[in-house]
């Protein structure tokens, strides 16, 4: 018998057990029948077989079964009963076998590791489910080891060994370094499948001491790392080339065993250099195509969904340019079972024959075993219906105590399969599943199929009869199939009818009726045709259909077997494709598709394009306005409006425009009032009551929009009441005792009638008050005084008008007017957070107090004065709003160190409440503000004087104040910092002991008991002793100034000196002889420009340069600051020194002997920076720096 092909959802874990039957008796998957029938149990849900578990969660272990009458549950334990009861720690869920052992709250999860079984047993057998192994996940450490740095050589081979701990299930492994980024894998370095890490030939990139190997075991969530192994690559000159050997596996030749099924996994991996190139070959046959993938750089052999014909030898070649290794490894598949034919549920009545089967496959060949209700069947209660052949249990004239639940074991040493089947023994007498009364429908000349689902114990028998009174069935021109079912292969008019479907059985019998109808067969009697049309044209493609009265057709058109495009050009009709301006691109095949519920018909016709033949330029223009409008079929509320169409001037019209003036209300106004597309010339229009309409009709194309048409003539509609209410009503008072109610009136055309009014009605909400009403003229606005303060009611506006009312309004809630709120917020508390911010709470004031909507709160705030200085100064108030019902805010902002008052006030729409009593606080210190100003003053040889001003803001009270101050040199360097800590009451410092012409750098910040406030820094120079030689005085101390002998005045510098100019006057004339040239150098100018100090007069007053005026030009020197303003020194305010004439780092022999630089008029004049030393470079300095 034929099963039927759906059911429901909710009703389909009670079929499971009947998803699978064979034998001359099938069930059919009918809910409700099955929900009548007894059922042996079968087990519908059960954990794994090898089931590892979290260790610290509770272990759950599955097993769900159904049976009629419901099933009891049992388990065994390594093959013994397990007591559940005895375990407090073991609980099964109700209604079911499932145990959940709770290890979360004191059990330990490796004294439950076993096999467990779980039995589901009733009235008519017991199933039983595989054995499931519980074991505990398992995540050890590393053990420890110490590692020793690789030496290895460039170009040689390195295998770094993983070695990870043997956990449950075995763990991941990735290689890292130290910033946890995967470390990059090549064809020349790669993971192996055991975790190490091979190195074909190592380089010296490859030096590093991080290489870290990481185990991830995802059962637990955890992630153990090996101690970081170290790799020092040395070179040697030159590298020499290896020709290919094999890392892994080791020798020629290697074993692999693989189960049927699973991914088959080899690897080669090989040293060599330069880096070999892996290929796998099998011998004497091919890879299996689609299911071979190579890995980890062609390394890795992978094979899915191995089977026995995938057994053989694979060989791996490695190969470089010196030679090749390869390695042959021997692949055998196994097979642990697996089913050809597991057994299936056996459905028989009383007395009659079936069988069980179960055959199953495997390598090594599985043996197969028999049990009944979970016991071994040489064991188990004799039934004399039964006989066991192998892999096959013959049952014969069964009785229904035969009824048991069989279970098969296939195993072999790589596993083994286990299946329930029940043998249900039913005796029912017969059933029809098919709804009375249904009725079929089909088109004539087509098959149709009449149902008759049934069931019964012995199968029934199944007749059809024709009418009431038919006689039965019988004959060529019917087909009755197994599952009951009737089919009319060609159905004709005359087979409508009733037909009456009998079963019957020894137990009983049963009819049901069902009718047929035959309808007729949709047609295209029209059929769209084959059509060419030049661009810019019109084309209409018809489809006329002739259908069944009863049957209600759908047209869908498609252009090249898709939807027509999104165009409004297209137009379909109620018979008729039309398609307007037609385009190159609408050239294809359309297609007319007719549906019915029963059937479908279609016809297509292609479209071609031409392009139309050579015109005289076209001019497009705006189409001329439509004429002759006429009004028809007048109503109360529509009209119908036709109009001509003016030229369309070669740009077809796309559209209409409707427009209409209310000569009644707004003369001379036009509004929009529709648009209809371009191919139609009338249109119903929509009126309100109370209008005089006049129309006019505006034509539109793609170039522009035609002058409006002659206004039709004059239609006034008829009075009615008013359709509509005022919207947007509001109830708002202007004062505490008023309630002022406003609307949006109504348009002149919505009055729909003369005398336009409002009816207005209110009464406070939550009272039993009437409605008090009163009727306005044409306003929007009614106050009504005399209200209590912020009370709330009800509001509605009625529109009326000569003819009656509008319908009914919905009500609105509005409120009286507010007044100011009563009460000040109580207990307010402040709590100081730091020196800026503070937090301040209040407790709410009753509702009822605030008479009005409450808007918040505010918090009104000043300062008083600052706890340091004990001056007031004008009070400044602040005020902070917070929204909504809160009772505490933040104060930010605040000063340290200061006396502040606040209170807090609560508003409303009218404004503020009475303010709470003032709150003083205070802030604590904070750090101070930088010294308003820094000043140094007066430098002398080894000092320097500093003032400084108080702290715009002190904070708080000033502890003392932190001087540090380091020199710069020549090179920008900074030197040692010293720190001075200065008591507060001091203004002023003369620094002494210091270094002479030397700049400094300071660093100048005020303290409070808080910590120091921000710096202010400056720089300054000390200056040069008058008689120019100064000599830095050695030691490890503080800098002290010294005065030297003047050197200028000794003989030995006299005489080095006149050598020096000899030299240069020598150097010139060889210059002048070489190159021959009667220009001049430029050194006269730069000695002009470059005057010696040491002849220049000092000025008393500030230790400048005075002008000096050379006698043949008088033209008045540069003068030279050691400090200037912006305490920079420019080098061109600066001496000539020896550097500059070639014994510094600037001065250098050309190959003839001339200088480069100097004399070569190429020299550049950097600025010196600010951080610079202010020495200039003279040969006097020249001289101390060789001392």
């Amino acid at each position: 018998m034929m099963k039927k092909k759906s059911i429901s959802s909710s009703k389909a874990s009670l079929v499971l057990f009947l998803c699978q039957m064979i034998s001359a008796l099938d069930v059919p998957l009918d809910s409700k029948l099955l929900e009548e029938l007894s059922q042996p149990p079968t087990i519908t849900q059960q954990s794994p077989k090898d089931y590892i578990v979290d260790p610290r969660e509770n272990i759950v272990i599955q097993c769900e079964a159904k049976g009629k009458p419901p099933p009891s549950f049992s388990w065994t334990r390594n093959g013994t009963h397990f007591d559940i009861d005895k375990d407090a720690q073991v609980t099964m869920k109700p209604n079911s076998g499932t145990l959940v052992i709770n290890i979360m709250n004191g059990g330990k999860a490796e004294a439950y590791e076993g096999v467990y079984q779980c039995t589901a047993r009733n009235e008519r057998g017991a199933a039983i489910s595989n054995n499931i192994v519980i074991r505990p996940s398992r995540s050890p450490l590393w053990t420890k080891e110490k590692l020793e740095p690789n030496q290895v050589r460039e170009g040689d081979s390195l295998v770094l060994h993983c070695r990870p701990p043997v956990g449950l299930p075995p763990p991941i492994i990735f290689w890292m370094d130290n910033a946890f980024q995967r470390l990059p894998q090549s064809e020349r370095v790669s993971q192996g499948l055991n975790g190490d890490l091979y190195f074909s030939n190592v380089q010296p990139e490859d030096t590093r001491e991080d290489y870290i190997c990481y185990a991830r075991f995802n059962h637990t969530q955890t992630i153990q790392q090996k101690q970081p192994i170290s790799v020092k690559v040395f070179s040697t000159k030159p590298v020499t080339e290896r020709q290919p050997i094999l890392l892994t596996p080791t020798g020629s030749t290697s074993t692999k065993v693989e189960l049927r099924g699973n991914v088959l996994l080899l690897e080669c991996i090989a040293a060599g250099l330069p880096t070999p190139v892996i290929r796998w070959i099998k011998e004497g046959g091919e890879l299996p195509a689609n299911r071979t993938f190579f890995e980890n750089f062609k390394k890795t052999l992978k094979i899915i969904e191995v089977s026995e014909a995938d057994s053989g030898n694979y060989k791996c070649i490695a190969r470089n340019i010196l030679g090749s290794a390869h390695h042959v490894i021997s692949v055998t598949v196994k097979a642990a079972p697996y089913w050809i034919t597991a057994p299936r549920n056996l459905v028989l009545s009383p007395g009659e024959d079936g069988t069980l089967i179960c055959r199953a496959n495997g390598n090594p060949k599985p043996n197969i075993s028999w049990l009944a209700n979970g016991v071994p069947i040489a064991i188990a209660p004799e039934d004399p219906s039964r006989k066991v052949d192998g892999d096959t249990i013959i049952f014969s004239h069964v009785q229904e105590r035969s009824s048991a639940v069989y279970q098969c074991n296939a195993s072999n040493e790589y596993g083994y399969l286990l299946a329930n089947a029940f043998v249900n023994i039913l005796a029912e007498p017969p059933r029809i599943l098919t709804p009375a009364n249904k009725l079929y429908q089909v088109i004539a000349d087509s098959p149709a199929l009449l149902d008759c689902a049934y069931f019964g114990s012995p199968k029934p028998e199944i007749e059809w009869f024709k009418g009431v009174k038919g006689s039965i069935l019988r004959g060529n021109e019917y087909v009755f199939h197994d599952n009951g079912t009737l089919e009319i292969p060609v159905a004709q008019k005359d087979s409508a009818g009733t037909y009456t479907c009998v079963a019957r059985n020894e137990l009983g019998k049963i009819q049901n009726e069902v009718q047929l109808e035959v309808k007729d067969p949709t047609m295209i009697i029209k059929q769209p045709e084959y059509k060419v049309i030049q661009r810019y044209g019109q084309v209409s493609f018809e489809c006329i259909i002739k259908h069944d009265s009863t049957l209600l057709p759908t047209v869908i058109w498609l252009k090249d077997n898709d939807e027509l495009p999104d165009d409004e050009r297209f137009l379909v009709g109620k018979d008729n494709l039309t398609i307007m301006n037609v385009t190159d691109k609408d050239d294809g095949t359309y297609t007319c598709i007719v549906n019915t519920t029963l059937d479908s018909v279609s016809a297509s016709a292609v479209l071609t394009v031409v392009a139309a033949p050579p015109t005289p330029a076209i001019i497009y223009a705006r189409p001329n306005p439509p004429f002759d409008l006429e009004l028809t079929g007048q109503l109360e509320r529509s009209v119908e409006l036709s109009w001509i169409p003016g030229d369309e001037n070669n740009s077809p019209i796309t559209n209409f425009v409707i427009e209409y003036e209310d000569g009644l209300h707004e003369p001379g106004v036009w509004h929009y009032q529709t648009e209809v597309p371009g191919t139609q010339t009338t249109v119903q229009l929509k009126l309100s009551p109370y209008v005089n309409y006049s129309f006019r009709v505006i034509a539109v194309n793609e170039i522009g929009r035609s002058q409006p048409s002659e206004p039709s003539e004059q239609y006034l509609t008829k009075s009615a009441n008013p359709d509509e209410n005022p919207s947007n009503v509001q109830g708002i008072g202007s004062e505490p005792d008023n309630l002022v109610i406003t609307w949006e009136s109504l348009k002149g055309f919505q009055s729909n009638g003369p005398g336009l009014q409002y009816k207005v009605s209110w009464r406070q909400k939550d009272v039993d008050d009437e409605w008090t009403s009163v009727i306005v003229a044409n306003v929007s606005k009614y106050i009504v005084s005399g209200t209590p303060t912020f009370v709330p009611y009800e509001i509605k506006v009625q529109a009326l008008n000569d003819l009656g009312y509008a319908p009914e309004p919905s009500e609105v809630i509005g409120h009286s007017g507010e007044d100011l709120p009563m009460v000040a917020p109580g207990n307010v508390q402040v709590h100081v957070i730091n020196s800026t911010l503070a937090k301040v709470h209040w407790d709410p004031v009753p509702l009822k107090t605030v008479r009005g909507h409450l808007q918040g709160y505010k918090v009104y705030y000043w300062k008083v004065q600052s706890l340091s200085r004990r001056s007031r100064r004008h009070v400044e108030k602040k005020i902070l709003t917070f929204r909504g019902n809160k009772t505490f805010g933040m104060l930010p902002g605040l000063e340290p160190y200061s006396s502040y008052k606040l209170n807090v006030r609560v508003v409303n729409g009218k404004g503020e409440g009475p303010a709470s009593p003032d709150k003083v606080f205070k802030t604590p210190e904070g750090v101070p503000s930088s010294p308003s100003f820094l000043k140094i003053t007066n430098p002398t040889l080894d000092s320097l004087t500093l003032e400084w001003g108080l702290p715009a803001h002190p904070n708080g009270v000033l502890t003392s104040y932190i001087l540090k101050f380091q020199p710069i040199n020549n090179t920008h360097e900074l030197g040692p910092l010293v720190e001075i800590r200065i008591p507060a009451n001091e203004s002023s410092l003369i620094l002494k002991n210091l270094n002479y012409s030397t700049r400094y750098k300071f660093y100048f910040n005020a303290q409070t008991s808080v910590g120091s406030g921000s710096q202010i820094t400056e720089e300054a120079v000390t200056i040069m002793d008058e008689a120019g030689i100064l000599r830095p005085a050695v030691g490890a101390g503080k800098a002290m100034a010294s005065r030297q002998v003047d050197i200028a005045t000794q003989g030995w510098f006299i005489g080095l000196m006149c050598a020096v100019a000899l030299l240069i006057l020598i150097l010139l004339i060889v210059c002048f002889i070489r190159r021959n040239k009667g220009g001049k150098y430029p050194v006269k100018e730069k000695e002009d420009a470059h005057a010696d100090p040491e002849i220049q007069p000092m000025k008393e007053d500030d230790g400048t340069f005075g002008e000096y005026s050379d006698a043949e030009d008088h033209k008045p020197l540069k003068k030279g600051s050691r400090t200037p303003s912006d305490r920079t020194v420019k080098k061109e305010d600066s001496d000539d020194s020896l550097v500059d004439y070639g014994e510094g780092v600037n001065g250098q022999f050309n190959e003839d002997g001339s200088f480069i630089g100097q004399y070569s008029g190429k020299k550049e004049k950097e600025p010196a920076e600010g951080n610079e030393s202010s020495e200039a470079p003279s040969p006097v300095n020249a001289m101390n720096s060789f001392v």
